[in-house]
Order: C-alpha cells, then sequence, then structure tokens
C-alpha cells in the first residue's frame, strides 16, 4: 500500500500513549492498533477528525503517501 500511517510517531511526539487515544476518541485499543499498522481499508473521516483534534494536528501529519509502495503501480483502471 502507497498510504504509510504515521500515528506512532506523532503520538510519541505529543507524549501520549495509545490507550489513552483509543479512550479519548472513542475506539478500540485493538482497532487503534490496526489504524497504527496500516492493516485497514480505510478510515473514516469522522475518525480522522477525532484523532487530529485529540492530537492537535492535521490529517497529513498522521498520513503519507509513497510512491513505489502500491500493489496497483504500473495497472489501469477499466
Amino acid at each position: 500500500m502507497a498510504i504509510i500511517v504515521n500515528l506512532d510517531l506523532v503520538l510519541a511526539k505529543r507524549k501520549m500513549r495509545s490507550k489513552t487515544l483509543a479512550q479519548q476518541i472513542g475506539i478500540t485499543e485493538q482497532n487503534l492498533s490496526l489504524l497504527k499498522s496500516g492493516k485497514v481499508k480505510g478510515v473514516r473521516f469522522e475518525t480522522l477528525d477525532r484523532i487530529c483534534r485529540a492530537l492537535d494536528c492535521q490529517p497529513g501529519d498522521l498520513l503519507e503517501w509513497r510512491a513505489g509502495n502500491s500493489d496497483l503501480e504500473g495497472k489501469q483502471d477499466l
């Protein structure tokens, strides 16, 4: 996947634990862990909004696109 989740970096900069963030935004620690590891196919804007509010950050601080990491690279849409 070409989208990299940098949630761990932002949490470290804010000196916040995952457990605390999960409680603040109203999701389970397990779901937050899946998001941090990039093992999700998507994230709701509402969840992204809650994370950004809790961490006082922008979506671009959490998500990054890197060329060369996509399974779809070089394939066409039909």
